[in-house]
């Protein structure tokens, strides 16, 4: 495959007070949020300024990952766009167009496989070709999950390393991986063959494992869930976190692994270094969180190397991976191939 872009694509956030209502808007449309919920959250980003730390942090990835394009000597350029605040998906594929691009290759700042992490990327990239009338000259593709990718894992190792040491006079630790809670059927639907929590929760289950390996402890340790929304007659994947900080028994210290997210963005410094710190030191346990991997060295590196592994189509067997699960498969291309699009203008 050629390749002619890089797109890093993101959840976007808002970047200013008035932003706030119509960013979170857009992330519910057409599931029936009433406007009195979206206050109620919308009371995180205000705390904030109403600004996300999101768009500020992909700006950030997005000059590490030219860095080190550069410092390999790949000659991509790197364009950026988002799911619900500007610049939109529409804005950047308008823009590499503008400046001769037709073969994308997405990086897509979730890990995991999930509806909204894989399915909703991809209907909002076919959206995308459609609003912009360029389904016939651009070809967008994208990097495979990367869950267990060493560049994703090696962050996560070195920070519950750094926090066991934290704490290593204390009595009783217990480590809490941490990620998003989805709708139970949405998680078995990512991969029923995994059973109910579907191939979402296997995968952060294979990650946990892997870094408690790399750090090499066995220190007891969970798989819990922070930021459910949505209905309450909706099962969704359990338990919350501050459930399960206030049911500990016996622990002195909290070690909490952010697995789920690649930057500290509003979900992790509200419900994380917020809510549950709070709920740790109710609990009369001391707690110490875990950084994201943002712009970590490895992570940007480990994101090249996924870019190159497209670009070369590496053999499956040749793909690293630090869980028995992985290399998790490619995605197929959406959008038409270059060739197609110069034969149909012959």
């Amino acid at each position: 495959m050629s390749y002619d872009a890089i797109l890093l694509a993101s959840f976007g956030g808002p970047e200013g007070q008035d932003d706030v209502i119509p960013f979170l808007k857009n992330v519910t449309r057409g599931k029936g949020i009433p406007e009195e919920r979206l206050e109620e959250v919308a009371v995180h980003y205000r705390h904030h300024g109403g600004v996300s730390p999101i768009n500020e942090q992909n700006r950030e990835l997005k000059v590490a990952l030219e860095a080190e394009l550069a410092r390999q000597g790949i000659d991509l350029p790197v364009y950026w766009g988002n799911r619900n605040w500007n610049p939109y998906f529409t804005d950047a594929l308008r823009e590499l167009h503008a400046e001769g691009k037709r073969d994308v290759l997405a990086i897509v700042t979730s890990a995991y496989t999930s509806y909204s992490g894989v399915g909703q990327y991809r209907e909002d990239f076919e959206r995308a070709l459609d609003d912009t009338g360029l389904r016939d000259e651009v070809r967008i593709s994208r990097i495979r999950e990367y869950f267990d990718h060493p560049g994703f894992v090696t962050p996560f190792v070195e920070g519950v390393r750094s926090a066991l040491d934290e704490v290593a006079d204390a009595a009783n630790t217990h480590v809490m991986f941490v990620t998003h809670s989805i709708p139970t059927a949405a998680a078995t639907e990512s991969g029923p063959e995994f059973g109910e929590g579907g191939a979402y929760e296997a995968q952060h289950r294979a990650v946990a494992g892997a870094i408690l390996d790399a750090v090499g402890t066995d220190v007891p340790h969970s798989l819990v869930y922070q930021s459910r929304s949505g209905s309450p007659a909706t099962p969704w994947l359990e338990p919350d976190i501050n459930d399960a900080i206030s049911e500990l028994t016996g622990v002195d210290s909290l070690v909490i692994v952010p697995i789920g997210f690649v930057s500290d963005h509003m979900e992790v410094l509200w419900d994380l270094d917020n809510e549950a710190m709070e709920s740790a030191t109710t609990n009369g346990m001391r707690a110490v969180r875990v950084p994201t991997p943002g712009i970590h060295p490895a992570y940007v590196s480990g994101l090249v190397d996924l870019l190159l592994e497209r670009i070369n189509d590496v053999p499956a067997s040749e793909r690293p991976h630090e869980s028995p699960l992985g290399p998790w498969p490619d995605h197929p291309s959406q959008g038409a191939a270059l060739e197609s699009a110069m034969t149909k203008t012959q």
